[in-house]
């Protein structure tokens, strides 16, 4: 009806609504109940692959949309909501839409990068399951749907980075990072599909005024907390903030990881 408001959360998963160790969102179940009673939509925006995130989805039981891999994709459970939408294919139940770059082809980039600038250079693709588990504290199995990418390629650089950003910038393509690695990615980030999904709400929701909040603690969450209404800035585990991030009107947590994640959206929502 006219008038009639809606939020709709955007949020990344590490050291936001879940642990830096442990992946624990123990300390967000109140706000992530108070989401569910109030049926807002919770959006996990995350660096992480479709395949990770329909494991967390499944977890937190959650039915919504999310998007992947730093934005490379948005991923929309086919009749959400009656939902009317323009999408590129249709992928386990849910249609996609692919805004990120092909995976192989980021692979052949990387190796191209490695080249031009001889930086010692390891990405996912030269990493077994064990040693992605090692180096992330996952499981052996959600290391290996940590390998399953689509649109980005985490990778670590061995000593100073001199010349990466340049390297990346004259192949026609985009670097953040998000905690230890390096993410290479197509000319898009989390920023692009935030504004799409968030646009499709808007399409198939007339006369509702929809509010964006979007929670994150990182440098690779500046582009979505740019794209939102509400841009919330989550502690993080050292008692600091992220000082790349600066957003007119950031609200910053005091409690650390999901303990702020759930403060900040329980004093908002309710």
């Amino acid at each position: 009806m006219p008038g009639q408001q809606c939020y709709i959360i955007f949020s990344d998963l590490d050291g936001t609504l879940l642990s830096h160790d442990g992946y624990s969102w123990e300390d967000a179940i109140p706000a992530l109940e108070a989401l569910r009673k109030r049926d807002i939509p919770l959006i996990l925006c995350s660096s992480k692959t479709k395949s990770e995130i329909v494991l967390y989805r499944q977890r937190l039981g959650n039915g919504h949309p999310f998007i992947s891999e730093n934005g490379g994709g948005i991923f929309i459970p086919i009749g959400y909501r009656g939902f009317r939408l323009c999408y590129d294919v249709i992928q386990d139940g849910y249609w996609v839409i692919s805004l990120g770059m092909d995976y192989p082809g980021l692979v052949k980039a990387l190796g191209e990068i490695r080249e031009r600038t001889g930086l010692k250079i390891r990405g996912f693709c030269d990493m077994r399951d064990e040693e992605v588990a090692m180096l992330t504290g996952l499981g052996l199995e959600e290391a290996g749907l940590a390998r399953k990418r689509q649109y980005d390629e985490p990778f670590l650089v061995e000593g100073e980075a001199d010349g990466l950003r340049e390297a990346v910038e004259a192949m026609g393509l985009e670097c953040t990072k998000g905690g230890r690695f390096f993410h290479l990615m197509g000319n898009v980030d989390k920023g692009a599909a935030t504004r799409r999904l968030a646009e499709i709400y808007r399409e198939n929701s007339p006369g509702v005024d929809v509010i964006t909040v979007g929670v994150g603690d990182s440098l690779n969450d500046l582009p979505m907390l740019e794209a939102v209404d509400t841009a919330i800035l989550v502690k993080r585990p050292d008692g600091e903030y992220d000082q790349r991030v600066v957003v007119e009107g950031l609200i910053r947590t005091e409690a650390i990881g999901p303990k702020g994640w759930n403060d900040a959206l329980l004093g908002l929502v309710t």
